[in-house]
């Protein structure tokens, strides 16, 4: 019980609910779309299913997932997914990834498709949660952690997107922090990687270190891709 209650453990949970609200943002529209033709009476059955759908087959992800970073060098082919995701969350592209989203009149039809497309949406979520999960420090509580995590968020994303939509664009530092965030994580993960521990100091200070390089990295690539498309004949 006292492992609930140390900073390291609500320092995860803090970067967890971050991730999930940064990154599961396009949850909320998934939700809308897929609903969007059912019944006025159904639309909150339809959202509660799918929203209680997807939150059970993402922790049944990031349990897998927390498992197979145990494997060498997985870490470290997860943090660079990380550093590429992160990079992805400084500088969107302006295409709409949701023009193919069905929407059902049936309300399992439409549980389905908040299911299916969740799943699909989900690898940024699940390797970023199962990555901030580790840095709490306790193997028995990363499971525990993951899913208070994503029942905090989960209410923010679906309840409360548009106003987390608004904060972003009144305060973009929000997302900048949020990929930097991503990039901590990625520098993390590099340095408990099994394939690496042998080669790498293990030492707090390291630890800050590592995580500082991953936070800067992705914001310089960040600023690099952005300065690059807005260079007059860039093709962006």
């Amino acid at each position: 019980m006292e492992e609930f209650l140390t900073p390291t453990f609500w320092f995860a949970v803090g970067q967890i609910i971050m991730i999930d609200i940064l990154l599961g943002g396009d949850n909320a529209v998934v939700i809308a779309l897929a609903c969007r033709q059912l019944p006025d009476h159904q639309r909150t059955k339809g959202i509660m299913w799918g929203t209680a759908g997807a939150i059970i087959l993402r922790v049944i992800l990031i349990f897998f997932a927390l498992t197979l970073l145990a494997i060498p060098f997985l870490k470290f082919v997860g943090a660079l997914l990380l550093i590429w995701i992160g990079v992805k969350l400084l500088t969107p592209d302006a295409e709409d990834d949701h023009s193919n989203i069905k929407g059902s009149d049936k309300l399992w039809g439409a549980v389905k498709t908040v299911i299916i497309a969740d799943l699909v949406m989900s690898v940024d979520n699940v390797i970023a949660i199962a990555g901030a999960a580790q840095t709490s420090g306790n193997a028995d509580h990363q499971m525990p952690l993951v899913i208070f995590g994503l029942l905090v968020s989960i209410p923010i994303i679906v309840w409360g997107s548009q106003l987390v939509l608004k904060l972003m664009d009144r305060f973009p530092m929000i997302i900048t922090a949020g990929g930097m965030l991503l990039g901590w994580i990625a520098g993390t993960m590099t340095q408990t990687d099994p394939g690496l521990v042998a080669y790498l100091p293990q030492d707090k200070v390291w630890g800050y270190a590592m995580g500082t390089a991953g936070a800067l990295l992705v914001l310089v690539l960040g600023k690099v891709i952005m300065a690059r498309r807005a260079a007059p004949g860039s093709a962006a």
